[in-house]
């Protein structure tokens, strides 16, 4: 295949990942009314994919070094597939959350191989760029996660949306095993990666910045995720189709517009310095923040709309330029492997913790309050997000 079919049958899977990954936060309303549960427990419902998430990934990104990687982007959307409609036949909350936990392990697989696996076909200086369109099926897929979700859910019950939802992925699946093909000479010989090169990659201070940046912006992100469409129900009045649609057009058009912009502005600022990456990211977190705990304060649902929409794509932007940053930082043999210890830090970090935080806080003071704490979370970002621009001393890789 070539670099654009390649692109465009990642993207698609992609979308999918995030199509079944969101789908669960549009329907917490129907969940926490039909098996009586709280918000501390939604928030662990949602943990419990991240938790496996972030813990599947160094063992599958280790593998996949070793492997075709068309098989394992296959095998993995395959087994998210089948558990996203798993889930839909949960008979309790034990069973939605292995479900959901065992989505957690197909996922990590998937993304641990594809931005390596993409931006190999590309040259450094449009990496960013493709790296951020290859992210725009995270706001993309979110939105869709959220519409389908409160729709679904509305009409036909959340057990019908993740049936449904879930189906396409193993299809696309199959079709990727045919039709991918890793043009990366790999070995499972001594000459192949070791588990030692973990420790490698844990010694790369730019690199560890840059998970570390992330995973604070994930922390942000993840938190408004799970619960701005409750948020919405609980505080606007909205219904659970209503929230689920408006806050996945805000979604797709904030996130979307983020992600593009950062990549975008940082491929263009790369001419000028090989630290654009980092400079454009830290800007961005740093403007999240007012707008954030503004939305967070607002009585008017239009306004707090706005402002929170603002705040998601300025944290979105650093998408395609810290994911480039990890390719030029890393070596061609190891890459799926650096994803994967990516993946590790910026949800344990992140979104692993962030719904049940949000969701304790939220029980122990107000959604508000949660909201608006999460928000701060951005400024570390910013400030990791300087020390891999110090740190990173390498020119730019051209593999």
């Amino acid at each position: 295949m070539n670099p654009k079919s390649v692109f465009v049958l990642l993207f698609s899977l992609n979308l999918l990942n995030y199509i079944d990954r969101q789908i669960l936060f549009s329907v917490f309303p129907l969940i926490k009314a039909d098996l009586n549960l709280s918000d501390a427990q939604l928030g662990v419902l949602a943990s419990a994919f991240m938790f496996v998430y972030m813990l599947a990934a160094p063992f599958v990104g280790f593998i996949a070094d070793r492997s075709p990687r068309q098989y394992v982007v296959s095998v993995c959307a395959f087994l998210w597939s089948s558990a996203t409609m798993l889930s839909g036949a949960a008979g309790n909350y034990f069973h939605l959350f292995a479900a959901r936990s065992f989505i957690g392990i197909g996922e990590a697989g998937f993304t641990s191989v594809s931005p390596s696996f993409l931006a190999e076909r590309f040259p450094p200086e449009k990496r960013a760029r493709v790296l951020a369109a290859f992210g725009l099926a995270l706001p993309a897929g979110s939105a869709l996660g959220y519409l389908l979700g409160g729709f679904l859910g509305l009409h036909f019950g959340w057990r019908s949306a993740f049936f449904i939802v879930g189906l396409p992925g193993a299809f696309a699946a199959a079709y990727a095993a045919f039709k991918l093909k890793d043009k990366r000479n790999f070995s499972i010989t001594n000459n192949g990666p070791k588990i030692l090169n973990y420790l490698a990659l844990l010694k790369n201070k730019p690199f560890l910045f840059v998970c570390l940046a992330q995973a604070m912006g994930t922390f942000t992100l993840g938190g408004l995720a799970a619960w701005i469409p409750t948020y919405m129900h609980r505080y606007f009045d909205f219904s659970v189709a209503q929230a689920g649609t408006v806050f996945g057009a805000l979604t797709i058009t904030a996130g979307a517009a983020g992600t593009f912009l950062g990549g975008f502005i940082a491929d263009k600022l790369l001419k000028k310095t090989k630290k654009a990456y980092y400079f454009v990211s830290a800007a961005s977190f740093i403007a999240a923040l007012p707008f954030g705990i503004a939305g967070a304060l607002c009585a008017d649902s239009k306004i707090a709309l706005i402002l929170f929409a603002a705040a998601i794509m300025l944290v979105f932007m650093q998408t395609g330029p810290l994911n480039a940053a990890i390719v030029n930082l890393t070596d061609v043999k190891i890459r799926s492997m650096a994803f994967a210890v990516n993946i590790f830090i910026i949800h344990a970090l992140g979104d692993a913790i962030s719904p049940a935080l949000v969701g304790g806080t939220s029980d122990m003071f107000s959604l508000k309050t949660a909201v608006a704490a999460a928000m701060f979370f951005v400024l570390p970002a910013a400030l990791f997000c300087a020390a891999a621009a110090k740190a990173d001393k390498a020119a730019i890789s051209s593999v």
